[in-house]
């Protein structure tokens, strides 16, 4: 069985041949100790993972050496992981949102990174495209705390501007499909925390709920499977989330104290699961030894139709002899 059908099989909630795994991201770090390349789709391909997840690729204008500010008007400052941290936000009052014009969704470089993996991969590994389901650009746009505080002091506006964002993804999704025939898109939205989420559950339900759902029946009108990622305790939404139609919930996430056995009693038979290797555990403070137990006990609860994964990325801190255990 290829790579690709393991992950479609169990999105179907069918058995594969094997567990399929793989990750939202590796640092290049990791990657370069197990494999001797920094190009994150050699170190798929030397890893013989199963997926490989890619982002439409935006162009950057240095600022100073680490800092940088991208066509979405964000400034970010390179911390040395996989995501540089954002510090500056292009739309300082929502009620101006207007004004802000989105970068091109069909400009010419948009898919480069997508095209690459296509080239490399064809059809034998799945291609993961990563976009977005509404908070996490609307956090990246407002500003962490301005985006909090907006969807409460000027929530009509906050609906206008993730409307918006709403359509922008749709639009890269539909571009996607079209050109590369994507099957597979994965919204990495996080809303919650270890100890509960960032709103109450009625102000997600009247503000980010509405959009959600258009957003995700876009995506399965144009008949991709859907992988929902959110970090933290998001169990008052969890439903809410299956029902909308995702097809995937990650990582399950044992920060927040989710174990794997809970989630397929619970959800098994309606979606598929994707976690839950500790990387803030196991994976970075661990042995192998610690590592292949987690694993041995993750294939276990986690039955014959899950993904096999971290609990959020092989990020920086993770020592890449316990990803080569898992």
């Amino acid at each position: 069985m290829k790579p690709k059908e393991r992950i479609i099989k169990v999105l179907n909630r069918e058995q594969p041949d094997r567990i399929p795994t793989f990750e939202w991201f590796i640092d290049r770090s990791v990657g370069k100790a197990l494999t001797g390349s920094e190009n994150p789709i050699e170190i798929v391909e030397r890893l013989d993972l199963d997926g490989i997840n890619i982002r439409a690729d935006y162009k950057r204008e240095p600022i100073v050496h680490d800092t940088h500010k991208d066509e979405w008007g964000i400034i970010r400052k390179d911390t040395g992981d996989c995501i540089a941290a954002v510090i500056d936000s292009p739309i300082p009052n929502i009620t101006q949102h207007k004004e802000y014009h989105f970068p091109d969704p069909c400009a010419s470089h948009r898919f480069d990174t997508l095209r690459q993996a296509t080239k490399k991969f064809g059809d034998r590994r799945a291609i993961i495209l990563n976009l977005r389901d509404g908070f996490s650009d609307m956090r990246d746009l407002l500003g962490y705390e301005n985006a909090l505080l907006e969807m409460l002091m000027h929530a009509a506006q906050f609906k206008e501007l993730l409307d918006r964002v709403v359509e922008y993804n749709l639009t890269l999704a539909k571009q996607a499909v079209r050109e590369f025939d994507i099957k597979i898109v994965a919204t990495t939205d996080d809303i919650a925390t270890n100890t509960g989420m960032l709103m109450s559950p009625d102000t997600y339900y009247n503000v980010i709920g509405p959009a959600f759902q258009r957003i995700i029946r876009g995506y399965r009108d144009l008949d991709l499977k859907v992988i929902k990622h959110c970090d933290g305790d998001c169990s008052a939404v969890i439903d809410f989330w299956i029902d909308a139609g995702i097809d995937c919930l990650d990582p399950i996430d044992p920060g927040a104290n989710f174990k794997m056995a809970d989630f397929n009693r619970r959800y098994g038979d309606r979606i598929c699961l994707k976690g839950n290797i500790n990387c803030t555990g196991a994976l970075e403070k661990g042995t192998p030894e610690d590592v292949e137990a987690e694993v041995k006990k993750c294939l276990i609860d986690g039955g014959k139709r899950f993904i096999l994964s971290s609990s959020n990325t092989i990020h920086r801190g993770v020592k890449p002899e316990n990803y080569a255990a898992m």
